[in-house]
């Protein structure tokens, strides 16, 4: 029998706090290869510091946070603690590309140039397999008549489709979004959902942090709902979207439906 393989992205009891304050209150999520996993929940649930946590962004006081089975190596307790090996966190931020909310985007350098850099300087990959590369992902992003722009002279929308072709450049294991479109006006929203789903569609290993439940319904095999710090209702999206069981997340979808 070929043995199980382990999830791509596991977490499992995280604790996350700033000072005195508790963001994070033991919190267990995976994602297995070809996963899409959506976060979701109030601002200041503790969505994207979880995001950045599995990123090893910020460091966690107290869990395990494994990738493809690995546990990540720590020392120091609490607030002292943080990863041991430099070169693992490298390794792994390497195969863990996030999208952010604002773009990220390098203002004096092209799009071109955006998508290149990571895999260039990074990985030390030959230019002209980045280059061409950097080049089918902006037209798989509809967008490759951009490569000489600069990121200021493109829409929202089409920065984060750049982002996203940057991220994609990569070649990560999973992909990482923090609220992908909610920077982003209705029209240019669309935009970037539709290259999310198609990411989907092809079986990428996702965590998307979003306040967009018609997205979430669409591309998840998993939705969590966080609350204050905590998991207060998870499950397929048919189910916790239609038929919530909590009167917390009943109330949080009320209020995304009314706003």
């Amino acid at each position: 029998m070929t043995p199980k393989a382990p999830p791509v992205i596991e977490i499992r009891n995280l604790h996350k706090s700033f000072g005195a304050l508790e963001v994070l209150k033991g919190v267990d999520i995976a994602a297995k290869k070809g996963d899409v996993v959506s976060l979701i929940g109030s601002s200041g649930s503790g969505k994207s510091t979880l995001l950045r946590c599995a990123n090893l962004l910020e460091d966690s006081q107290k869990g395990e946070i494994l990738f493809d089975g690995e546990p990540v190596r720590w020392r120091g307790e609490g607030q002292r603690r943080q990863p041991a090996d430099r070169k693992q966190v490298i390794r792994i931020r390497t195969n863990l590309s996030m999208v952010f909310q604002q773009f990220n985007l390098w203002a004096h350098m092209t799009i071109l140039q955006n998508v290149m850099e990571a895999p260039l300087i990074v990985l030390g990959h030959a230019p002209d397999e980045v280059e061409a590369r950097a080049r089918a992902l902006l037209d798989k992003v509809g967008i490759g008549d951009k490569c000489d722009a600069y990121p200021a002279q493109l829409s929202g929308g089409q920065q984060q489709r750049a982002a996203i072709a940057r991220a994609l450049c990569m070649e990560p294991r999973a992909l990482l979004f923090d609220e992908p479109t909610s920077a982003l006006d209705p029209e240019l929203e669309q935009e970037v959902v539709k290259v999310i789903r198609a990411l989907a569609d092809e079986g990428r290993t996702m965590i998307i942090v979003t306040h967009d439940m018609r997205m979430a319904a669409d591309v998840s095999d998993h939705v969590v709902f966080l609350h204050q710090g905590r998991i207060e209702e998870q499950g397929p999206p048919a189910e916790i979207l239609a038929d919530p069981q909590t009167d917390r997340l009943r109330q949080f979808l009320s209020a995304t439906v009314s706003a």
